[in-house]
């Protein structure tokens, strides 16, 4: 299916039908979970008064009718935690350090044979070819940027505690991978966590919120009744937004927060006044005094930095030694080829025409959780990068369960998700790629779905410029008093 789907079309295109699934979230999240996640408790008494609460407590939100970018009739989730941690079969709980360890094994043994057999084998004496030298040597770079990703990926498991039952050892494995990929481990683990306890929140989340209709006017100098007049934007637009996203935008979400929420002001201890994200704007996972952080984290944010001036110093030691050009195909291109992919996964797992956003009077962790959507990328996907892309739903409502187990937890949630289950698997790898296009065309902006009402007024969809998929709210200028 190319890029520009209508309305119309979606509505009959099986591959955009919702599935059958079941949640859970693990203990550490469970708690912060909303109030609306779980049935409220009735009233104890039998007056009057207690009645009208009672009724009062057990009506229904309003929503009017919500519609997605696609056209599809959005139906807000109405299940709960527990329904989706009993749904889970508990050996899916179990998490092995043996069985993690295997798989950290086994990523270095790939980033060292790699290293190894090009090192040894593609060189001048060997392949006289320089053309064809540097096709080989290209290709090592993207297979040691799959290989590096897939190591990132463990380091995440780490950050989860889903690595195995010891904090200890997780924080310490997840540390070194981390600090060897130039992360920040337990500053980037904070304010992950964060996004964990607020996903497709506008107001809190931390990873790729996106614009709302009055920020996108503003960004062009217009008021948010003339956004939908504004003209369609060019491919070529599009390509360089894209391009700039996954060269760049790793390092520049960790220097200034980029595509996370800009509201720091509401930080509890007041670290954030006068902070806002940008460069110089204070907002960074490297100050212990940045608001993404409190006081108590300072020790654990100057560990961070210590494993990345360890990373630098090893980097330097190389380049001085064997040669900065040797060191850029050796390391920093396939480490490149980690942020496009860490980019590009994150991006997908949380924008596309079908997801919802919510604002924070309509949010809580069930529904928040559920606006995620899983893809497919073959072999890659499920082997070497550890069916992150494949099980991401199940992973924001129980982050502790273990990349080899989450395949079965994942079947066994759809049956309590239901048409809330979100999936795209068109094309595979090829269709993964294709969604990153589509998704940058579509997904502009969040607004409120013409038809919603109540509660439903929280609940935002992408729209676009460019004639895609629902039209924008055609809105009537404010009238002067």
């Amino acid at each position: 299916m190319g890029s520009a789907t209508t309305s119309g079309r979606a509505r009959q295109n099986p591959a955009l039908r919702r599935t059958v699934t079941s949640t859970t979230v693990d203990s550490d999240t469970s708690a912060l979970t909303s109030p609306l996640d779980s049935p409220r408790p009735s009233a104890s008494s039998t007056s009057l008064s207690s009645l009208a609460s009672e009724d009062a407590a057990n009506a229904k939100p309003v929503f009017g009718t919500l519609t997605d970018t696609y056209g599809n009739e959005f139906h807000v989730p109405d299940y709960t935690i527990k329904d989706i941690r009993d749904a889970i079969p508990k050996h899916c709980f179990e998490r092995s350090a043996a069985t993690s360890l295997y798989y950290v094994a086994r990523d270095i043994a790939s980033l060292a044979g790699t290293f190894y057999l090009f090192h040894t084998y593609v060189t001048p004496e060997t392949i006289p070819s320089t053309p064809v030298r540097a096709l080989l040597w290209a290709l090592y770079t993207f297979v040691q940027g799959l290989f590096g990703t897939g190591m990132w990926v463990l380091a995440h498991e780490c950050g989860h505690q889903a690595f195995s039952p010891s904090k200890v050892l997780n924080d310490t494995v997840g540390w070194v991978l981390h600090s060897a990929l130039l992360v920040p481990y337990f500053s980037w683990k904070i304010s992950h966590g964060k996004h964990h306890k607020a996903t497709g929140n506008v107001e809190r989340d931390m990873v790729f919120v996106p614009k709302t209709r009055d920020e996108r006017a503003s960004r062009f100098g217009k008021l948010a009744h003339e956004l939908s007049e504004l003209g369609e934007e060019t491919p070529i637009v599009t390509f360089v937004m894209l391009l700039g996203q996954q060269l760049i935008g790793w390092p520049n979400y960790l220097l200034t927060n980029v595509t996370g929420h800009d509201n720091h002001e509401r930080q509890s201890e007041g670290r954030g006044k006068g902070k806002k994200n940008g460069f110089l704007g204070g907002v960074n996972h490297f100050d212990p005094s940045s608001p993404l952080y409190e006081a108590k984290d300072a020790k654990l944010i100057l560990l961070s930095d210590v494993g990345l001036a360890i990373t630098i110093s090893t980097l330097v030691y190389l380049g001085n030694n064997f040669g900065w050009s040797n060191l850029l195909v050796w390391y920093f291109i396939p480490y490149f080829w980690v942020n496009h992919w860490l980019v590009a996964i994150t991006f997908l797992q949380h924008t596309d025409p079908s997801l919802p956003h919510y604002t924070g009077e309509s949010w809580n962790y069930v529904r928040g959780a559920a606006a995620t959507i899983d893809r497919e990328f073959g072999f890659i996907g499920r082997q070497l990068l550890h069916g992150i892309i494949e099980t991401h739903v199940l992973h924001h409502y129980v982050s502790t369960i273990p990349f080899y187990n989450a395949d079965e937890a994942s079947e066994a949630i759809k049956k309590v998700m239901g048409r809330h289950y979100r999936a795209d698997t068109r094309g595979g790898s090829l269709g993964f790629i294709k969604a990153m296009w589509r998704s940058a065309r579509m997904c502009q902006w969040v607004e409120p779905s013409e038809g919603a009402v109540g509660e439903g007024k929280g609940v935002l969809f992408f729209r676009n410029t460019n004639g895609l998929g629902v039209k924008p709210l055609q809105m009537s200028p404010p009238t002067s008093q």
